[in-house]
């Protein structure tokens, strides 16, 4: 990460961080009284191949004693009314401002991938994660839709895992390839733009949820 990248990222954090303070605190209170405890959800994610990191999220779930993987159709049925409508709008994903002023990810790369998938397929993780992982990129804002679509026709654990190895993280690992050669503050700026209005538009009137 170069300088100037870091620097943006700080300053845009801070920014937004002051500008959402008061209608996140009450998004708090809100989810505390609706949903209860916990209301962060903390995840191991990686950082670099060999560097770990706790990864920040608005709960959307129902709490179960064991919980691993990506979320797919198997775990459909636990996401609360409330966590659909975060999901929906990425509001879920406000604390990871927090991650961002740490320096565990940027706005703009990959997603954080899992320690599973990293041990798994070490040499596609060895070239996605020299870029610092982000809370948007071209992978999200390219794939994200189709691979939902993938994963809610899962029914098990294990169909959800076979899917997302075989059919997710190639292609998501394409991606973040070519946006780690092509990367500059400007690109940044323009996929966050993108991202945004992506978060804002309503969807199809076909479209449930």
């Amino acid at each position: 990460m170069t300088p100037a990248k870091r620097l943006f990222d700080i300053a845009a954090a801070l920014f937004l961080a002051t500008v959402l303070a008061l209608p996140f605190a009450g998004l708090l209170v809100y989810l505390l009284i609706r949903q209860g405890r916990p209301v962060f959800y903390l995840s191991e994610r990686m950082r670099t191949p060999d560097r770990p990191f706790q990864l920040c999220k608005l709960r959307t779930m129902r709490v179960v004693a064991q919980d691993a993987g990506v979320s797919g159709g198997d775990k459909a049925d636990r996401v609360t009314p409330i966590g659909r409508w975060l999901r929906k709008y990425r509001a879920d994903e406000i604390p990871q401002l927090w991650n961002v002023l740490k320096g565990d990810m940027s706005f703009v790369g990959p997603r954080p991938p899992l320690r599973s998938y990293v041990e798994r397929y070490p040499q596609i993780y060895a070239e996605v994660l020299r870029s610092r992982p982000g809370i948007t990129g071209l992978a999200t804002l390219h794939f994200h839709r189709h691979e939902e679509m993938l994963l809610q026709e899962c029914t098990t654990p294990e169909e959800t895992d076979a899917v997302y190895a075989c059919r997710c993280v190639p292609r998501k690992a394409r991606l973040d390839m070519i946006y780690s050669k092509r990367r500059n503050l400007c690109s940044d700026f323009v996929l966050m733009v993108k991202t945004l209005r992506g978060v804002s538009r309503k969807p199809p009137k076909n479209q449930s949820g």
